[in-house]
């Protein structure tokens, strides 16, 4: 049996560990795995390390795992959010940094700092600590671009999926508010080009 590498080994464990978690939710499985993807492109562009990017594919597979602890009438709510239910659903990136840091996965305070800081906005109107700027973990910056493409590429319970250029010009309008102007134009050069496989999976609908 080939003995694996201790980069392989953490990864399939984060991979097996997401599928345990997320068994209920197969949104929220996928959701991780695609935003892991998109997210890894970007920190390759940014010039990450090896070891930055094997954080940031663990962070990125695990953001969202404190969702099990979100009442599933909330997740699966039709319609938006009112004011209380939003509150509750602000709580996940700590519930996740919570769960995270009770794993024992290598790194693991600094990962789960990445996963609770991926909703800080650049301006420092986010949650749930208000960071602001480069105040906010590099790392998280990365996933914040990521999570919201996808968020807005696929369905929810209560909209449809938009499409690239719908995507590009909310996210545009964002830029230096909620993301960091740098990071972002690095996004912006990857998924903009007609080879993207990753914009191309999802304007098929092969991603969803």
């Amino acid at each position: 049996m080939k003995n694996l590498s201790s980069s392989e080994a953490l990864s399939r464990f984060t991979g097996a560990l997401s599928v345990a978690i997320n068994a209920g939710n197969r949104y929220a499985r996928f959701h991780c795995d695609r935003v892991s993807l998109l997210a890894c492109e970007i920190g390759a562009a940014c010039g990450l390390s090896f070891d930055d990017l094997t954080m940031l594919h663990i962070s990125a597979t695990l953001h969202d795992i404190g969702q099990i602890a979100i009442s599933h009438r909330i997740l699966c709510k039709p319609e938006r959010l009112d004011e209380d239910e939003w509150v509750e659903m602000t709580t996940h990136p700590a519930r996740s940094q919570h769960m995270v840091c009770s794993t024992g996965l290598t790194n693991v305070a600094q990962i789960g700092t990445i996963i609770r800081h991926h909703h800080e906005y650049f301006n420092g109107a986010g949650y749930p600590d208000g960071l602001a700027g480069e105040t906010i973990p590099l790392l998280s910056r990365i996933l914040s671009i990521a999570d919201s493409y996808d968020a807005m590429a696929t369905p929810c319970a209560y909209r449809r999926p938009r499409t690239h250029d719908e995507i590009m010009d909310v996210m545009r309008g964002e830029e230096n508010i909620k993301f960091d102007p740098s990071v972002f134009r690095m996004f912006t050069y990857i998924i903009e080009q007609d080879a993207c496989e990753l914009r191309c999976g999802y304007e098929a609908g092969a991603l969803v």
